[in-house]
């Protein structure tokens, strides 16, 4: 079984940890630090990605232009 505490209260953890080890459970204590970073550093590469190349569906802009170049917009 996996039971997983979260809590900013040190001393609420310092008991229950204190209980675990009187009860002989194993403790596993992760770094939600490097987590934090790692999340921090996956979400820069999503908001700078730079496709390589040519785009394979053409330009997208141009496309439009053409589709809508017999039309006049209504402008109010």
């Amino acid at each position: 079984m996996e039971l997983i505490l979260k809590s900013n209260n040190e001393q609420s953890m310092a008991k229950i940890l204190a209980l675990a080890k009187k009860l002989n459970i194993v403790i596993e204590k992760k770094n939600d630090l490097a987590g934090e970073i790692e999340k921090e550093v996956i979400k820069n590469r999503i908001l700078n990605f730079k496709a390589k190349g040519t785009l394979p569906f053409g330009d997208a802009a141009g496309w439009e232009r053409e589709q809508r170049e017999d039309r006049a917009l209504p402008l109010s």
